[in-house]
């Protein structure tokens, strides 16, 4: 992988197809493609091959694919969190991705609200309720039996524990990654989900770098505490937020990590907008952000 290779993210056009991501990213600059499973499988669902694919990919890089969810899932559940894990990673190898985003869940914020305020929900609510320490061995001994099958596809899995989830935190992601004791087992460092949990750069900063696979480059308005919902917080376009997007980057790069930088998109408004526009523009903020 390229030092500092910039990829672009599939969220920018988010309502759009594979092939525009792939037309947005060539006619940018970028030189790899952060590709989402939810637009991939319309893509083969419509009829086109893996060769097709490979012919539209032209040469990019795909350093990930997202995402598998609630990777905590047990009991009948946890025979779903397999098979749809096990259909990710065929599509991966598919797009020639060497990794598979896997999420803590659960990734419904209202189950987590629910579940604070003590009211019944129709959400599926993960291991809300119990001890944490509880939490993190049944999430370790699922990601454990992730990683080995992915292993099976030579992927690695990068891990990004959502803010509202018990996990959320850098802390929290490192430990569960030393009880899972896999090579294969990475984390995202996402800065909106360190923002929310409560991590600052100087938390990133102190990182050993062999925990870090990818850079989600993004922003957030201002976060005054209780549940954080991204719907809301992540509704503003990269750069004219709050966060010091300088600061973390450089935080990143003390750390001494080498790799690919996403900027991964909320905004609504951008979302409608010119998206080969809007990607010039991340395009522009990564490499002056990054390389300046």
């Amino acid at each position: 992988m390229a030092v500092n290779e910039f990829a672009l993210h599939c969220t920018v056009a988010r309502h759009g197809t594979v092939a525009l991501d792939v037309n947005i990213a060539k006619s940018v600059g970028f030189s790899a493609l952060e590709l989402s499973a939810t637009k991939l499988h319309k893509y083969f669902d419509a009829g086109y091959s893996r060769e097709d694919l490979k012919g539209l990919l032209g040469g990019l890089s795909v350093p990930g694919l997202g995402y598998l969810r609630d990777i905590e899932r047990t009991g009948a559940l946890h025979a779903q969190l397999m098979e749809e894990a096990q259909q990710l990673f065929s599509m991966a190898v598919a797009a020639g991705a060497k990794g598979v985003q896997v999420l803590t869940g659960p990734i419904d914020v209202q189950a987590v609200i629910d579940h604070h305020d003590r009211r019944p929900s129709s959400k599926y609510a993960g291991l809300l309720g119990l001890e944490l320490e509880e939490q993190k061995r049944i999430t370790a001994r699922n990601l454990r039996a992730l990683a080995d099958l992915a292993a099976q596809f030579n992927l690695t899995l990068y891990l990004e524990a959502l803010a509202w989830t018990p996990l959320t935190g850098v802390t929290n992601q490192i430990q569960l990654i030393d009880r899972v004791d896999r090579p294969n087992v990475k984390m995202v460092i996402d800065f909106w989900h360190c923002y929310a949990s409560g991590d600052t750069p100087d938390t990133v900063a102190r990182m050993d770098k062999h925990y870090l696979y990818g850079v989600h480059v993004c922003d957030s308005l201002t976060f005054d505490g209780g549940i954080p919902n991204e719907d809301i917080l992540r509704d503003v376009p990269t750069g004219e937020g709050v966060l010091d997007l300088k600061a973390w980057i450089q935080a990143v790069k003390a750390t001494g990590y080498q790799g690919w930088w996403s900027c991964e998109l909320f905004c609504l408004k951008q979302h409608q907008a010119d998206s080969f526009e809007v990607a010039r523009n991340h395009f522009k903020l990564l490499n002056e952000l990054v390389n300046g």
